[in-house]
Order: structure tokens, then C-alpha cells, then sequence
């Protein structure tokens, strides 16, 4: 009996690998987001490390939060090798963000695209 609960000890010791993962999260408002003024919302284009995609999911989700965003929706594009599987081109300096964030257990946000409806984009033109 001792057999397979050392065994089980040693399986759950065993430190899995981390990896980066491409995540596109869609935020709301909240106040202090930095969002541009008269925006309804925001695309966020992340990455983010972790042993799984949950994993890199709930890490985002956490960073975003402590910086005042407001996480609505996550949607996962998987490892730089899945996405390759899938015929996604990634570029050297999209390699080398993927990389830093890998290197330093990281979340970066990669790009921010704001949502207007069109009374917000038609205040903000006049």
C-alpha cells in the first residue's frame, strides 16, 4: 500500500513545464481602467503563462484585475506550436513577447482595442 501512495506523492511533485498561451480577452468599464474616454469596452490581445491554458486564463484574469479592467470574456488560441498547427503566422517580435513572457512568468498585454458604440464615437468626434 505504501507502493502507490509514494508513487502518487512523487507524481504530484513532479514540476510540469510552463508554457505561453495567446488569449484574447474582451473587458468592460470600470472606473480607473484607462480606457479612453466614451469607450464601451476593450479587445485585449495577451500573453500569458501557465502549466495549462486554465491555468494561463486565471492569471490574466487576476493581472487584469489588480490593474482595474474589468474581464468579461476569454478566448484561448492556445501555445505558439498549436497556433503554427493551426496556420497562424507568428512574427519575430510576437516570438520574442511570447518568449520574455515565458522567461518571466509573466501576462503582457500585447495590444488594446477599444469598443465604441456609436453614440459614444459620435460624442467623442464632436
Amino acid at each position: 500500500m505504501t507502493d502507490a501512495s509514494d508513487k502518487t506523492d512523487r507524481l504530484s511533485k513532479i514540476k510540469r513545464p510552463q508554457k505561453v498561451y495567446t488569449l484574447l480577452v474582451e473587458v468592460g468599464r470600470k472606473e480607473g481602467d484607462g480606457l479612453p474616454k466614451g469607450a464601451t469596452g476593450a479587445a485585449l490581445l495577451c500573453y500569458s503563462t501557465g502549466v495549462s491554458e486554465e491555468e494561463a486564463v486565471r492569471e490574466c484574469v487576476a493581472v487584469l484585475k489588480q490593474a482595474d479592467m474589468a474581464p468579461l470574456d476569454v478566448t484561448g488560441y492556445g501555445t505558439p506550436e498549436e497556433r503554427a498547427a493551426q496556420g497562424h503566422e507568428i512574427d519575430a517580435d510576437e516570438r520574442e513577447l511570447m518568449d520574455r513572457a515565458l522567461a518571466e512568468n509573466a501576462v503582457i498585454v500585447v495590444q488594446a482595442t477599444p469598443f465604441y458604440d456609436e453614440e459614444s464615437r459620435a460624442a467623442t468626434l464632436h
